[in-house]
């Protein structure tokens, strides 16, 4: 049988799931506090000690990872990207994106194609990572 851990964990694995294949529409945390069967402040800390960043942060930083690929694979306008990966403000969007990639999302773009390497080595430098406001991840090379 499971422990008491293994079952919470279990259940928060469940939430960051329904985060990463829903994370296009509108999620609150309350919403995800019901798929993992906690009160909204306990799946909080909870979700927050497991993995490490509070779950608005990992929805966002999964957002903007989803954008990361888009702003590089498209000519979709900035405005189209940020709508379709589940921003509904686009001042909130640029913020959020400078905040975890160190760059605007069309500095990103330009920055991308002036590379010129082959995109599994742009995904890899320029994927977000940390889980404060303070790491942010830059481009290994910049034009």
């Amino acid at each position: 049988m499971f422990t008491a851990r293994e079952d919470a964990n279990r259940r928060l694995l469940r939430a960051r799931d329904a985060m990463d294949l829903k994370f296009a529409e509108p999620l609150d945390v309350p919403a995800l506090a019901a798929v993992a069967y906690m009160s909204t402040s306990h799946f909080t800390r909870e979700f927050k000690t497991v993995f490490g960043e509070t779950p608005h942060r990992y929805l966002q930083r999964r957002r903007v990872e989803r954008a990361l690929a888009m702003l590089r694979d498209t000519d979709d306008p900035v405005t189209e990207v940020a709508l379709a990966v589940g921003f509904t403000s686009i001042g909130t969007f640029g913020r959020t994106f400078r905040e975890i990639v160190g760059r605007s999302p069309s500095e990103y773009r330009a920055t991308v194609r002036v590379l010129g390497v082959p995109g599994c080595f742009v995904r890899r430098w320029t994927r977000p990572v940390g889980t404060a406001l303070s790491e942010k991840r830059h481009v290994a090379a910049t034009p």
